[in-house]
């Protein structure tokens, strides 16, 4: 047995014995402090928790004073819970703790008038997905049920009920970024209203790294005896903890990501634009691209994503403009991700005389603007001119790579049977770039295929049905310095400076490496 599959099994050992110790139970933060308006419900929702806490023998604490929110005492719990909270109640320093804990990759369940809290901070309120505006009095209401993602908060419900509450109206439409799991239909009450078909009252969403939900159900004090909405507050944590999931792609059947309305399954973040960029206000004259402060999320006035119609399929068209990523709203893990591309004409500054860029990013965590202000943490399928498959680690990442350096060359090529080498972007040496083995990239205008298998912490780079890379033990620094199984994530397809055309992106969930790539590594 040779060193690398030696190394390979030890670490997978690594892996599982990881997962079996992060499987944990949830830690519960319950906040439930007013600025504003102070519901008559906190009591029955304390109580409710309470009794949840008995149930499951759940660490659930509770408190009301922003002193807590602290950085070392936000790292006791993995869900966060706004329980009817409202007004401004949080210092400057508490922000920044609040902050890092979502950031850290943590959970939080927010309650009603959740989104009544700190109205004036833009962070939390692109956080919640929406701000509170006003509401009529409280009464019944049909609330329909998306039931597709099958997500724990609403497993149980049916696709059509009736809830007695205070049905929110939003400042503005309930974010772009977010997932819909249930609307209340406008027909069946009376007063003020958002005037819209699709009122969403409930949702989901990965944020900043968090994993954040949210409903408007939850005013009066019969809600909390309501085992219906017991059981979404309870599946709603689950999830927020990362201990229960949403629907999974099938193993069966490929899932087309372009298929349909795109915004349904994909976000657009745009980075800083380069001092170049044209008909835009207030850019930065010294902007390199990466320096500046960022356009931000779903704000494209560029047009640098966009979808256009061929043959009744969704081509995304990206000029490259200004850097920015094409970002999945779920998180995959053990998948085998397949798609089409291929380079445009276009080039722009601060590439003018480079390569062609762009890029797959994968098991993509954390802030969405780790790096260079634009894309999120990750591990990088490399889509350059030449460079077709190439690996990069972007900010905090690690893996290992057979791989060699060959006398006189400066950096390492993947090599199949080759010593494992480890690639890390936590300092400049080990390096965070591998060289793909071969070129088997088509000529330039010409489409490609590429596929990306990820499997408990391996990764193949497939370039037109050839593995040009393989990769091994998947991990990243994590906010206590540890060194941990990095295996899940969202996707990210690069905008840097080219032009690309990307279609048929289709994804699917495996057991296993498929044999047929396997060989080729061995």
């Amino acid at each position: 047995m040779n060193l690398k599959k030696i190394v390979i099994i030890f670490l997978a050992l690594f892996t599982v014995n990881c997962e079996f110790a992060q499987q944990k139970e949830p830690t519960i933060f319950v906040f439930s402090k007013t600025g504003a308006f102070r519901h008559k419900s906190i009591p029955a929702g304390v109580e409710f928790f309470n009794s949840l806490k008995k149930e499951t023998n759940w660490k659930i604490d509770f408190s009301e004073n922003g002193n807590d929110f602290t950085t070392e005492n936000l790292k006791k719990y993995n869900v966060l819970v706004f329980l009817n909270t409202s007004g401004d109640i949080f210092d400057e320093y508490q922000k920044k703790a609040f902050q890092k804990y979502i950031a850290n990759g943590n959970g939080f369940v927010g309650i009603h008038a959740a989104s009544d809290t700190e109205k004036e901070w833009p962070w939390l309120a692109e956080m919640i997905g929406a701000t509170f505006k006003d509401h009529p009095k409280v009464q019944n209401a049909t609330v329909y049920f998306d039931k597709s993602t099958e997500h724990p908060a609403i497993n149980h419900l049916k696709k059509k009920e009736v809830f007695k509450d205070e049905w929110y109206n939003f400042l503005k439409p309930v974010a772009k970024h977010v997932n819909i799991l249930a609307t209340v239909d406008e027909s069946s009450y009376k007063g003020n209203q958002m005037n819209t078909k699709n009122h969403p009252i409930t949702w989901f969403h990965h944020f900043d790294g968090g994993r954040i939900f949210y409903t408007g159900l939850g005013h009066t004090e019969e809600s909390y005896a309501d085992v219906r909405f017991q059981k979404m507050i309870k599946g709603a944590i689950l999830w927020a903890a990362d201990l229960a999931q949403i629907k999974k792609p099938s193993t069966k059947k490929w899932t087309n990501l372009f298929e349909g309305d795109p915004s349904k399954n994909w976000d657009v973040f745009i980075g800083a634009p380069h001092a170049t960029v044209k008909g835009l206000e207030n850019v930065d004259p010294k902007s390199d691209g990466k320096n500046a402060a960022p356009l931000g999320l779903n704000k494209d006035p560029k047009k640098v994503f966009i979808f256009e119609k061929e043959n009744g399929e969704n081509i995304l068209h990206i000029s490259g403009e200004i850097y920015g990523a094409l970002t999945t709203k779920q998180e995959y893990e053990n998948y085998h991700l397949k798609l089409q591309f291929k380079w445009g004409e276009q080039i722009w500054e601060p590439r003018l005389k480079r390569k062609r860029d762009s890029g797959i990013l994968y098991h993509c965590y954390g802030a969405k603007d780790a790096f260079w202000n634009v894309w999120m943490s990750s591990q990088e399928f490399q889509v350059q001119e030449g460079d077709l498959g190439d690996y990069y680690g972007l900010s905090g990442t690690l893996i290992d790579i057979p791989s060699e350096i060959k006398e006189g060359e400066k950096e390492f090529k993947y090599i199949k049977n080759g010593d494992l080498n480890p690639f890390s972007s936590l300092q400049r040496l080990p390096p965070n770039h591998c060289n793909k083995g071969f070129d088997n990239e088509n000529p330039h205008g010409q489409w490609n295929t590429l596929e990306l298998i990820s499997f408990e912490g391996t990764s193949y780079h497939v370039v037109n049905g050839k593995v040009v890379l393989a990769l091994y033990n998947s991990r990243y620094k994590n906010s206590d310095d540890e060194i941990v199984p990095l295996t899940k994530g969202r996707i990210q397809i690069q905008s840097e400076a080219a032009e690309v055309f990307y279609k048929n992106v289709q994804i699917k969930s495996i057991r296993k490496l498929p044999i047929k790539f396997e060989k080729q590594t061995n």
